[in-house]
């Protein structure tokens, strides 16, 4: 019997998190606090544990509601992967009478999990996934790298004596911030409404950082990462194209992993890719990366193409490429701060 929890409430949800190995960033609660401070979105969880003892596993969900794209469970929103939480013992298809129920009883356009093993639902979307490990030293992460790119990238950017500066304070998140409208708008894409990293800020604190690239004081490049026990996520980057050929970006790469290195951590995940973005995908491959596969995979009573929210997704996407890199600073952000709590 699955029990249905509210885990920014529930102690012991954060107990959970900390102790299970497959758990992630995305599970912690300082990602769910984000995400209802942002989007007012209502996170759940639901386990095998019976109140008043230590939770054995979890399954936890945010509920999006949304006039265009419908009500459903999301595991979770703007999340690159989230496993179910179990025991050795433990099997997922208990708690599929409990989210069948919700389908039901909530009117839910489906279920929706993004696990990094296989799923027990039926398989929607699938991604590139990569990750490094940080194991070895710094010699020969180093040589991991690609040679003719990668290596002479991160060189000419010390050449060129590329300023690198790290933290949280509002002179980098408004450097962040800059390129971020650039690179959105380059991709025709809105950008995610700038309360939202402000939040992840106030709810990550110490375990997220911005480091930002300058060349003679201009802002040149920038990621955003977060931190949970050994892993460093990479989780946004941005640039400004008139400057790519300094290398920017794969110096601030390169940084994260001397600083990952320094600090014991295990893991750098660099995230999901679109599996047709193969300029992405080759420059995440030649940093000496594994790749794998991300298949999300949803419950729901009719086919995943057919839902309105498939539909209106697929709407806004068409509108925004052709409308996007032709809107004023001011106008899309509001579009972006407006589309992104119907599109988890």
């Amino acid at each position: 019997m699955a029990h249905q929890i509210d885990p920014l409430q529930d102690p012991r949800w954060k107990e959970l998190v900390e102790r299970h190995p497959r758990s992630s960033v995305f599970h912690t609660t300082a990602w769910l606090e984000a995400l209802r401070r942002t989007y007012g979105y209502e996170p759940r969880a639901y386990t095998t544990s019976p109140p008043g003892i230590s939770l054995e596993d979890g399954l936890v969900f945010c509920r999006v509601t949304s006039w265009i794209t419908g009500r459903r469970l999301i595991s979770l929103p703007f999340s690159d992967h989230c496993d179910p939480l179990l025991n050795h013992t433990s099997d997922a298809q208990v708690f599929v009478p409990a989210l069948e129920q919700a389908l039901r009883q909530e009117k839910l356009s489906y279920i929706e999990i993004r696990p990094t093993a296989t799923s027990l639902f039926r398989p929607t979307q699938s991604y590139c996934y990569h990750q490094i490990d940080l194991r070895p030293d710094l010699t020969t992460l180093f040589t991991n790298c690609h040679q003719s790119s990668t290596q002479r990238k991160i060189r000419r950017a010390e050449r060129e004596s590329l300023v690198c500066e790290t933290g949280r304070s509002p002179a980098l998140l408004d450097a962040f911030w800059k390129l971020l409208l650039m690179t959105r708008r380059r991709h025709h894409i809105p950008p995610q409404p700038r309360s939202w990293f402000c939040n992840l800020i106030a709810c990550f604190g110490d375990a997220l950082q911005i480091r930002v690239a300058f060349k003679d004081r201009q802002p040149v490049a920038s990621i955003l990462t977060l931190q949970h026990k050994d892993t460093l996520v990479y989780k946004y980057g941005c640039s400004d194209t008139r400057f790519n050929n300094l290398g920017g970006t794969h110096l601030l790469f390169w940084r994260s992993i001397q600083d990952a290195k320094r600090d014991g951590l295990r893991v750098f995940d660099l995230g999901r890719s679109d599996c047709d973005q193969a300029g992405l995908i080759q420059f995440k491959d030649r940093w000496g990366s594994a790749r794998s596969t991300l298949t999300y995979a949803r419950l729901s009573v009719a086919p995943p193409s057919g839902t309105l929210g498939s539909r209106a997704r697929e709407w806004a996407g068409r509108i925004a490429r052709g409308v996007v890199p032709c809107l004023p600073d001011p106008i899309l952000r509001m579009v972006g701060s407006a589309l992104y709590r119907h599109i988890a």
